[in-house]
């Protein structure tokens, strides 16, 4: 029953989980470097900027189009009846649960650095805690308008992400994608 909740919590999650990969992966391969622009534009609350300078546009669209493209491979695998036994919603509507999740994931992670900034942790430097989790609490707040997963997958995610987060990005440090290993 626990090895079904945490599998059921990553498959729902997948929206989440590819959109906060898919800026590192853009600015790796130089996708979009028009909207390689900051999206704070240089302000400053005081003495710090208001994001800093990795919170991208492209980011932003990355992550987006990372939640559309993860929603809608969960859309093929529901139509397919694959793993269907891990899906707690009809995936017909992927399009809405990719832009929503994607959308949701980003924000998170940008509102996690607009405190970060206002606390004085510098641009790049880790938040425990914070950093392994923004994206996933924007990912289900953003979710919440069309889907409505129980406590357990909820908590289940969270912790997930507690776990996960670290190794993929010792991962990508090692294999010299991410410059930082958090």
């Amino acid at each position: 029953m626990f090895l079904l909740i945490i599998l059921k919590a990553f498959y729902f999650c997948w929206p989440a989980y590819l959109a906060n990969m898919m800026p590192v992966i853009f600015d790796r391969l130089e996708i979009l470097k028009i909207f390689k622009k900051p999206i704070d534009g240089g302000l400053r609350l005081g003495s710090d900027r208001v994001f800093g300078e990795n919170k991208t546009w492209r980011g932003i669209i990355a992550g987006i189009a990372g939640g559309v493209i993860a929603a809608f491979i969960q859309y093929c695998l529901f139509a397919g009846n694959i793993f269907s036994n891990l899906a707690i919603i009809d995936y017909s509507g992927f399009i809405v649960l990719g832009l929503l999740g994607g959308l949701g994931a980003i924000l998170g992670d940008l509102l996690k650095s607009f405190f970060k900034r206002r606390f004085g942790i510098k641009s790049g430097r880790s938040w425990p805690v914070f950093d392994q989790i923004d994206y996933i609490v924007g990912f289900f707040l953003f979710i919440y308008i069309i889907a409505r997963p129980s406590w357990e997958i909820i908590v289940a995610a969270i912790v997930l992400s507690l776990v996960l987060h670290p190794i993929v990005n010792i991962v990508a440090y090692l294999l010299k994608i991410k410059k930082v290993w958090w």
